[in-house]
């Protein structure tokens, strides 16, 4: 007997209705803005500095009433487009003595980075807006990793828009109190999104600089 599995694209298994003017649309009708994080080196930072920043942080705790996600990423960092421009640079070098120092050098990044685990960590907060009435379910990635129904067609422009207007106001209120620690954030445009998901649903292609490309 055949598989009922076999066959399918792997996007049905996917519960991402829709991802709109950076907005995306899971298939509950939540509607989700994810910001990347900047860092903050908080071992650094005397400890006036760190009391404030924790101050700060319970701040921006206690200042929302709805939930947030923050969510770090790890990947093992991707030097090929590094190792790439070296490499033109070497073939454009004229020196014989400087072009054979280059390509000690990258020899030598590329076995360092063989033989030691260099991870990369980027650092994102999900907002989210679930529209009065709608059951508000699980996390984000407990839905991205979970089943979830199937309700319905793309959600239309006056609901988006109207939606998505009460979204942004919880994601300017999150950047506001997060800047007041120190931490800045950039909303992810839909590119990005795209490229983020496809990094979540196929780690091993990013980490080979296989990254998806956004059709015109």
């Amino acid at each position: 007997m055949a598989n009922p599995q076999k066959g399918k694209a792997a996007q049905e298994f996917v519960p991402i209705r829709e991802i709109r003017d950076g907005v995306m649309i899971t298939e509950d009708n939540r509607m989700h803005m994810i910001l990347m994080a900047s860092s903050l080196n908080f071992a650094l930072r005397s400890s006036d500095e760190q009391e404030a920043i924790t101050a700060q942080y319970q701040n921006f705790l206690n200042s929302i009433d709805f939930s947030v996600q923050i969510i770090i990423q790890s990947r093992r960092l991707n030097i090929e487009p590094y190792l790439a421009t070296l490499r033109e640079a070497e073939r454009a070098q004229p020196n014989e003595l400087l072009k054979l120092q280059t390509r000690e050098y990258i020899e030598f990044v590329r076995t360092f980075v063989q033989t030691t685990k260099i991870v990369a960590k980027n650092f994102y907060v999900v907002v989210t807006f679930v529209a009065t009435g709608l059951d508000a379910g699980k996390g984000l990635l407990a839905g991205l990793f979970g089943s979830m129904k199937k309700t319905g067609p793309r959600m239309d422009d006056t609901k988006f828009e109207e939606y998505r207007s009460q979204l942004w106001q919880r994601v300017e209120t999150v950047s506001g109190a997060l800047s007041s620690t120190g931490v800045r954030t950039v909303p992810l445009n839909t590119e990005e999104l795209v490229e983020l998901l496809y990094g979540y649903f196929n780690p091993g292609e990013l980490e080979r600089g296989n990254a998806p490309q956004m059709q015109n």
